[in-house]
Formats: C-alpha cells, sequence, structure tokens
C-alpha cells in the first residue's frame, strides 16, 4: 500500500487550503493509499533550518538531526511515496510554517558538492497547493508566478517532482461586514466561492487520485 503524507501550512484546520488539502488526501485514499494528515500550526514547537550542519556529517547525511515538533514531519515524509502541502499565500509568499518545513526539508537533502547534488535517492511525486485572496489572473503581473515556480523547481530537485494547484480568489471570511474591507465585494466574492470552490476541491481529489494511480 502506498503512503502518502499529507500537510496542512495554515493555521486555520476547517479554511481553503485544509480543505483542499484534505480533499486531496481523500483522493489519494480512494486509489487505495493510507494517508497520514499533518496540521502545521497544530503541532508543539518548532522552527526552520538552525544551520547547525548535522544533515552533512556522516551517519546522518540527508537527514535533519534536529528534534523538535517537525521531527516526525520528516521521518514521514521520508518513508512516504507522495507528498502534498498545501499553505495560504501571506504577503506574497508561503506561510511562516511552511518556510519552517520546507528548510527542513530542502537543505538536509543538498550536498554542497557538484555531484551528487541531493543525499535523497526516494523522489516522491509532490503536490503544491497555494491558495490566496488575489486572483490567479493576477499572478504573473505581481510576481506570485516566479515565486510558486522558485519554490517548485527547488521541490523537483530535492523531494520529487512537483505539480502545482492554485485557487485564487478565495472567500477570506464568513462575513465581511465585521471588518468594514471597502476594497472587496463581498457578495461576488461568496457567489465565487459557491460556485467555483466545489470545482478546485474537486480538482484535487483528482489529483490526489493521480498521485497514486499515475504519479507524475
Amino acid at each position: 500500500m502506498k503512503k502518502i503524507v499529507a500537510i496542512n501550512a495554515s493555521p486555520r484546520t476547517k479554511w481553503n487550503t485544509s480543505s483542499l488539502v484534505r480533499e486531496a488526501a481523500k483522493g489519494a485514499e480512494a486509489e487505495g493509499a493510507e494517508v497520514r494528515i499533518f496540521d502545521l500550526y497544530s503541532l508543539g514547537k518548532f522552527t526552520g533550518c538552525i544551520s547547525c550542519f548535522g544533515c552533512k556529517l556522516p551517519g546522518h547525511q540527508g537527514k535533519c538531526v534536529y528534534k523538535d515538533a517537525l521531527t516526525p514531519v520528516l521521518e514521514s515524509i521520508r518513508e512516504a511515496d507522495g507528498l502534498i502541502i498545501g499553505t495560504p499565500n501571506y504577503l506574497g509568499d508561503v506561510s511562516a510554517a511552511f518556510r519552517s518545513l520546507y528548510e527542513r526539508l530542502v537543505f538536509q537533502a543538498l550536498t554542497y558538492k557538484t555531484e551528487p547534488r541531493s543525499y535523497n535517492t526516494h523522489l516522491i511525486p509532490v503536490l503544491f497547493i497555494m491558495t490566496s485572496n488575489c486572483a490567479e489572473e493576477a499572478y504573473d503581473r505581481i510576481g506570485y508566478t516566479d515565486m510558486l515556480e522558485k519554490y517548485k523547481g527547488t521541490l523537483s530537485g530535492m523531494v520529487g517532482p512537483t505539480k502545482v494547484m492554485i485557487a485564487g480568489n478565495t472567500l477570506q471570511v464568513n462575513n465581511y461586514d465585521l471588518y468594514n474591507w471597502t476594497m472587496f465585494d463581498p457578495e461576488a466574492k461568496k457567489a465565487r466561492h459557491d460556485e467555483v470552490f466545489p470545482k478546485e476541491l474537486e480538482k484535487a481529489f483528482s489529483l490526489g487520485a493521480e498521485m497514486v494511480s499515475s504519479p507524475w
């Protein structure tokens, strides 16, 4: 049975990012995979890479040696056949929790040698989901596409071939009236969410299933 790790790197466990990650996980399960889900913000304390270089020493090459709440996450990914990971777009980038995991996940594989470039010989398919208030149509203009390509390239090289799914123009809150956010049309946001988000959930489910049945 294939093992898939699904990670929600949003502090909200029942909103857009989490819903898409969990739907992708359901798709993987529908194809017979065993899925383990982590909500990063619900774990104990953890940090990004602390630059101890323990992962470069003989006996530990390619494995982060720092012990905290990310340790079981990294161990699960090391044993997995696929990785689903989702993050909201915060200030034009990934969430802080995503970034911490990304540093620990990628840096442990980096050899600092001309050959091989990576200690990771077990490459697995990665589904990288990003949600954002910003509409996907604006990604090229404001630099989000380049940002995603950077993460995709590094994940592809150090973890495994990566597909990106974007869910833009998302519904941020149930009641916009509480905040007086004059730049938004709350009714349009809600209407779009009701019409489009179910289709995005279906897409996430399909990609999760594809990860197991026809890995990219």
